[in-house]
């Protein structure tokens, strides 16, 4: 599985956006699409090493949703997605996302104080948009149980670890390109 991630890194084009080197991958973006058995075993993966004792998945939209609705699935654990819209219900969260490439909010609903947490996402790069998230949480009184991220790429994970005292389980660390 971790071949197969890696295979299709080192494949992938990039793109810039500004002047950050943006790598177009099936996990990351789904192009040129996604595939069943390598999702399959990415959600394994996260169950083998994940603490899995918690009352909700969290992921953030748009690439942690085929992720996070997999790994709901078969762990029967709810899962609570993180929006880019603002939605003004009760108890909203809001996170700053500030990445290599674009600034902006997110929103967390339907988590209360005390609720426990599995974070799940598909990249760590910056870690601008992960930190932001994990601020949000933690002011919110939730408790992180554990954070699974498939790919790590650049310096995100230790600007993390830095930032908000927490660490970052990876699947796989890839190179910049």
């Amino acid at each position: 599985m971790l071949e197969k991630l890696r295979e299709l890194w080192e494949k992938s084009p990039v793109v810039r956006k500004g002047k950050y080197r943006y790598v177009v991958h099936p996990i990351t973006d789904g192009i040129p699409y996604l595939e069943p058995d390598l999702l399959d075993d990415i959600v394994k993966s996260i169950m083998e090493i994940a603490n899995l004792d918690v009352d909700y998945i969290v992921t953030p939209e748009a690439m942690g949703i085929p992720i996070g609705v997999l790994l709901s699935n078969k762990t029967k654990i709810p899962l609570n997605i993180i929006r880019k819209k603002k939605y003004s219900l009760d108890g909203e969260l809001e996170a700053f996302q500030k990445t290599g490439y674009l600034e902006g909010k997110m929103y967390i609903n339907g988590l209360r104080a005390g609720d426990r947490i599995l974070l799940v996402d598909d990249i760590v790069s910056t870690g601008g948009t992960l930190s932001g998230i994990i601020k949000a949480l933690q002011e919110g009184g939730i408790i992180i149980s554990d954070i699974v991220i498939v790919l790590e790429r650049g310096e995100g994970r230790e600007y993390i670890r830095r930032i908000t005292g927490r660490e970052v389980k990876t699947l796989l660390k890839v190179k910049d390109r």
